[in-house]
């Protein structure tokens, strides 16, 4: 992977090639392009909010809103954990991957936590319920690691159908700086990240 960095006159750029020479050599040990052995460890994601057992809900299932697994870039859409190295180049996390892909654990994890709030019946896919006109879908397009920023973030662009052709749609996206390229670091950021945006989601949502 090469790097063309410019920042000034030539020994800042000199300094840049340098930095970022060092930036894949530390990141080497950490990356795979897939294939080989199934890595060690699985990672999934957990609700911060569940609906309590025994909680009733009910409605018709024409005011159900369904919950869709997002739409993803092909770099998504396997189970392996995505890290940006640069604008044009994308790398797999070696030694870990996820149970599922990140569209369906993201789908499964706004719908449980829209679902907490107590305010809405909510299926995940179409569960056999198809008379329900209130769709939450949209595109996930980044979930993952950023190794320029020693970041993980997830970026989702909701679209919410509604009764009478009603569209609305919002950006959202969470964060969280300050961690290194590890699996058992970067697992449980995302699953953080992925939390504040599926609260932020559902605060949406109502």
């Amino acid at each position: 992977m090469k790097y063309r960095t410019m920042i000034g006159g030539t020994g800042k750029a000199h300094f840049a090639k340098i930095a970022a020479i060092g930036l894949v050599l530390a990141l080497s040990g950490c990356l795979g392009l897939g294939g080989g052995k199934p890595p060690p460890t699985l990672f999934t994601l957990t609700a911060d909010k569940t609906l309590p057992a025994g909680t009733v809900l009910s409605g018709n299932s024409a005011q159900a809103l369904i919950v869709l697994d997002p739409e993803t870039d092909q770099n998504l859409s396997n189970t392996r954990i995505a890290v940006q190295v640069d604008q044009s180049n994308v790398a797999y996390l070696a030694k870990a991957a996820w149970v599922e892909r990140p569209a369906r654990l993201f789908g499964t994890l706004m719908a449980e936590t829209i679902r907490a709030g107590g305010k809405r019946i909510v299926f995940v896919g179409d569960d056999g319920i198809n008379t329900s006109r209130n769709r939450l879908g949209g595109r996930l397009t980044a979930f993952g690691y950023d190794a320029r920023e020693q970041a993980v973030i997830v970026r989702f662009d909701a679209v919410l159908n509604g009764a009478a052709g009603a569209v609305s749609t919002r950006r959202f996206e969470a964060k969280v700086p300050g961690v290194a390229a590890k699996p058992e670091l970067i697992a449980p950021a995302l699953n953080r990240a992925a939390n504040q945006v599926a609260v932020e989601v559902a605060d949406w949502v109502g």
